[in-house]
């Protein structure tokens, strides 16, 4: 009797496992992890880099080139529209442009004379033509017990609000932040550019044909 056995065509052969495939799994998440970090740390520190910049171009470029004041809300008097920890933007205007409903930043006439951030609720001209005002915090149900009166030719409007700003601005002026980022920026921009230079191999393996 004779037996038959099929054959089969070169290109319908099995291929034999390749060496790569040995790899444990533990190696091929430990590849993952490194490509992942490789992809994702030079956007974190893009990120980071970023921020860091429109600060320094919001409080400290800003106001010597548009003019303009930046001031950190330390209390809710405000709220909801400004909450304590947000940075409120001032321009100046004219004494005698302020009118009612406007959010003027000036300092208490009483006390030891520090600065508010309240609404106007009413304008006077005094006999000697300068201007006075009451104003309110919108989150207080009493109106602020003085008359304010407005020195020199220019007050301040608040004209933007940017939240939760003064609290990032708080915290780098504490002394270890200081010294981290005295320290640590030089790094990040090293870091940067060697994730910039450096990219995570691919390993492709090869099939092995019987």
């Amino acid at each position: 009797m004779t037996t038959v056995h099929p054959v089969r065509r070169p290109e319908a052969a099995d291929s034999l496992p390749s060496a790569g495939d040995e790899r444990s799994t533990a190696g091929r998440r430990a590849d993952r992890a490194r490509q992942i970090v490789g992809r994702t740390a030079p956007w974190l520190v893009r990120g980071v880099m970023g921020v860091a910049v429109l600060v320094f171009l919001l409080l400290a470029v800003g106001p010597h080139v548009f003019g303009y004041r930046t001031m950190t809300m330390l209390t809710d008097s405000m709220a909801p529209e400004i909450e304590s920890g947000d940075v409120t933007v001032v321009t100046a205007i004219g004494v005698t442009d302020v009118t009612e409903g406007m959010v003027l930043a000036y300092h208490m006439p009483i006390g030891d004379g520090s600065l508010v951030t309240h609404r106007v609720i009413s304008v006077e001209q005094a006999a000697d033509g300068s201007v006075q005002i009451r104003t309110k915090g919108d989150a207080n149900d009493e109106v602020d017990p003085w008359t304010a009166t407005l020195e020199g030719d220019t007050a301040y409007q608040v004209r933007a609000v940017v939240p939760e700003l003064g609290h990032l601005v708080t915290l780098l002026r504490t002394p270890v932040v200081n010294q981290v980022l005295i320290y640590g920026a030089p790094l990040l921009l090293a870091t940067w550019l060697l994730l910039s230079i450096w990219r995570p191999r691919r390993s492709t393996d090869e099939d092995v044909e019987a």
